[in-house]
């Protein structure tokens, strides 16, 4: 049986394989699947010797790019359906949307430091139905035309790190800014009614219970998201309201206090190495430990062990 085009042509816009139609060397991506199982994807796009030419061309998929330009790019010559649609100066900061069913492609003369967003029409149409209001047909963008909005720049800001650094972030982390990214990208571009009635609860207890031992039962943070919603009975976005109601804070974000926590039960025994602790609560090493520590307790763990145990 051969491959499914569908999934070959995906492969080819995000990580590697849309880094080469640019003429980038290596093109780190996180992949995410948290909206009936559609991929989401951002790859850091870092070409300093451009290939002088147009890009590769990228398959004509159901989907959308959102490029976030790290660095200043001066007249973008900007293509669309085989002609020059645009010839614009872009900032660091500004974003530009682009139709991949129009087959985009740039001139690739000047050195470029951008994230590319791979967002599909299936993950925006998901969206929609998880939260109960009318699909969007398409999103709103001037070819080419870029546009500062701070919430894309802030979310891709935030990932940036966890692209250069892939063993430090945890699979609930990358799930949660992905669907914020899908959720903003649709109101903001694409008109889709935000939710009409806000959440009157959270979680039920039994729900509450089961996903924090969901959670807890593996620090690496490796579960998908949707599977500990799929357990509470939930869709994805409402088991993420519904779960920062109940406690206070995202998924992600209880995470990282029950890493702590583990850390400081074990810190409580005097022949535990921080290397050890590191490692069996879920952080990439002995440093991740000490700064995500330091940040959410105020001191460092070897600080906190002496005061603790005297």
């Amino acid at each position: 049986m051969g491959a499914n085009p569908d999934t070959l042509a995906a492969s080819s816009v995000y990580g590697r394989n849309l880094g080469h139609k640019f003429g980038a060397e290596d093109a780190p991506f996180i992949l995410t699947r948290s909206l009936k199982s559609t991929d989401i994807a951002i790859t850091e796009l870092y070409v300093d010797r451009p290939l002088g030419r147009l890009c590769d061309p990228i398959p004509r998929v159901d989907a959308y790019m959102i490029c976030l330009m790290l660095r200043d790019l001066p007249n973008n010559l900007y293509w669309e359906d085989g002609r020059q649609v645009s010839a614009n100066s872009l900032k660091a900061g500004q974003i530009t949307l682009h139709d991949l069913k129009r087959e985009p492609l740039a001139v690739m003369d000047k050195p470029i430091h951008s994230l590319l967003f791979y967002l599909p029409c299936a993950a925006l149409g998901a969206l929609a139905d998880e939260v109960n209001v009318p699909r969007i047909s398409e999103l709103r963008y001037e070819p080419g035309e870029g546009i500062f909005d701070k919430t894309v720049e802030h979310i891709g800001l935030t990932l940036l790190p966890a692209l250069q650094t892939p063993e430090c972030t945890n699979r609930l982390f990358t799930d949660h800014l992905t669907l914020a990214l899908a959720a903003h990208t649709a109101q903001s571009y694409g008109g889709m009614q935000a939710v009409s009635r806000p959440l009157k609860g959270g979680l039920a207890p039994w729900q509450e219970k089961r996903s924090k031992e969901m959670i807890s039962g593996d620090l690496t943070g490796a579960t998908p998201l949707r599977e500990i919603a799929a357990a509470c009975g939930l869709s994805v976005s409402h088991f993420s309201r519904a779960f920062r109601r109940s406690t206070g804070l995202a998924p992600h974000t209880w995470l990282l206090e029950a890493r702590v926590e583990a850390a400081k039960a074990m810190m409580r025994r005097r022949d535990a190495a921080l290397p050890t602790i590191a490692r069996a609560c879920g952080f990439a090493d002995q440093s991740h430990l000490c700064r995500v520590f330091t940040r959410r307790v105020g001191s460092s763990p070897g600080v906190w062990r002496k005061v603790v145990l005297g």
